[in-house]
């Protein structure tokens, strides 16, 4: 008897699950029985043959040139190769002196006509999988355009089968929105984020610890804002999953990551860390850890700016605070002042004003891909382009859904006239991570000439302790969103209203804190 190897192959491994490898083994084993030939071994592949490059198979390949086997049994031509690179080193090897059999069909590779025919179908065969790959594609394309994601769902959402939306993962999801947050914070480097990830049971698809690569990924992935962004090509898709984090949030997480704004990590993490700057050369105010206390200093030698210590920096911001307090009496004058004059005038033109930058965007978008069409743009500068519109309308939208109704604004003027009257004791209350948050919000310039501290409120905060404008603005989530992952609730809605819920003259004069 011939001894021969047996091949066998399915495209997928879900595939050879099924049955799909037993009926080729089933039907090899009956071909050999009835032409005498004796199947040494068997090479089982679950993999494409789309591509050149299988493993069980170049290992076969090998074998059969180091004489192990005498023969070769294949269920099927399209079995074998469906890529013509790999079946013309399957069609050489009779001139090898080693001999190819074909289960299903009578082909005798000692002729000419019979190797004329096995190529014949192997070119049917790789033609066959080149139409199903376009026709793959345009059904992805399909899928993208409908908002699905045709591909495995990232971590913390849930694949619920074809032509269904990702749905979140109800252990994943929380764990993902919380690394958003945290490394929104500021206070995170990717190390340190990876570190509290892990710590806190975050594992991939394949149930490890995520690794800092797959931080990264995530952190950097749109899906989670509601876009589909495909790398390859850097198309942007609208999806119709439900967004697990604001586009906000997601842009400042980029920012932070590229260095364009947050605090620098430290080992120490000190207080007043990049907040002040010498008045007389605008150098930044290091800090320094001498005998237990942490001095601030100017690093200019030449400078006449002295150190300063942080605890008497947080006493003069503690006093100031109190200084621009709002005292019971002016608080309630305040309070019929704002209430009395409200009027829904302001929201409204504030709801227009986006939806016509919305418009906007969407025109830019359209015209750059028609600048792409024409040559007059690369597509790299259009991929990076449509990508910054598309966030930005994402976050408008987001905005446009967070304007206040009339009840609201009443409810934060009253509870932002509270807070007015407690200014100081509000910012005593913090962490440490806060009060750097409540500074940077409540004063524009930070400045310390040789020994004085010099604050100036940003106008929002000087303007409501007067009493000008009214209360009707949207809320305009800035820098303060970070706070959302270090301060408790209340802590959260008081420093945001006392920011965001101002007139839109005042939100964004102070927005650019």
């Amino acid at each position: 008897m011939i001894s021969c190897f047996g091949y066998i192959r399915v495209s997928t491994l879900k595939q050879g699950e099924g049955v799909s490898l037993q009926e080729q083994k089933d039907a090899i084993l009956a071909y050999a029985q009835g032409q005498g030939l004796d199947v040494v071994e068997w090479f089982e592949e679950k993999e494409t043959a789309a591509k050149s490059g299988r493993p069980k198979f170049n290992r076969m390949l090998k074998l059969l040139r180091r004489g192990k086997a005498a023969g070769l049994i294949m269920h099927k031509i399209d079995r074998s190769a469906r890529n013509l690179k790999d079946w013309s080193i399957v069609s050489e090897l009779p001139d090898q002196g080693i001999q190819v059999f074909v289960a299903t069909e009578s082909l005798d590779f000692t002729t000419r006509g019979g190797r004329l025919t096995a190529d014949m179908l192997a070119v049917i065969a790789s033609d066959f999988i080149r139409n199903l790959r376009e026709e793959t594609k345009k059904g992805i394309r399909g899928r993208l355009k409908q908002g699905l994601y045709p591909f495995r769902a990232p971590i913390g959402y849930v694949d619920n089968g074809k032509g269904r939306p990702k749905t979140l993962c109800p252990v994943k999801a929380p764990l993902i929105k919380e690394m958003f947050e945290l490394y929104g914070s500021g206070q995170h480097s990717l190390r340190s984020i990876h570190a509290e990830v892990q710590r806190r049971g975050l594992l991939n698809h394949s149930g490890r610890p995520l690794s800092l690569c797959g931080v990264e990924t995530i952190l950097r992935n749109p899906f989670y804002t509601g876009i589909i962004e495909i790398k390859r090509t850097g198309e942007i898709f609208k999806g119709v999953h439900e967004p697990l984090i604001t586009p906000s949030l997601y842009q400042l997480v980029q920012d932070i990551k590229t260095g364009r704004c947050g605090p620098k990590i430290t080992r120490h993490n000190h207080l007043f860390q990049g907040l002040f700057r010498c008045g007389l050369c605008n150098a930044p105010m290091s800090p320094e850890l001498q005998k237990g206390r942490v001095y601030y200093r100017c690093q200019r030698p030449d400078c006449a700016t002295k150190t300063v210590r942080e605890d008497v920096l947080d006493d003069e911001v503690y006093q100031k605070l109190k200084v621009l307090q709002v005292s019971p009496e002016n608080a309630t004058k305040l309070e019929k002042e704002w209430l009395s004059d409200a009027d829904p005038t302001g929201r409204d033109d504030l709801r227009r004003s986006i939806e016509l930058r919305i418009s906007l965007l969407e025109q830019s978008i359209s015209r750059a891909a028609d600048l792409l069409i024409d040559g007059t743009l690369d597509n790299e500068t259009y991929v990076t382009k449509r990508k910054e519109s598309s966030l930005k309308v994402a976050q408008l939208r987001e905005e446009l859904q967070k304007l206040p109704d009339a009840a609201e604004i009443k409810a934060n003027a009253k509870q932002f006239i509270e807070l007015m009257k407690t200014l100081a004791g509000l910012y005593q209350s913090l962490k440490r991570d806060e009060k750097r948050e409540f500074i940077k919000n409540a004063f524009s310039n930070r400045t310390v000439v040789e020994r004085k501290l010099t604050l100036e409120p940003h106008s929002w905060l000087t303007e409501a302790k007067v009493g000008l404008g009214v209360l009707d603005g949207a809320p305009h989530r800035d820098t303060d969103r970070t706070l959302e992952a270090t301060c408790d609730s209340k802590r959260i809605e008081t420093l945001i209203i006392m920011k965001e819920n101002v007139s839109p003259s005042r939100a964004e004069s102070c927005s650019g804190s």
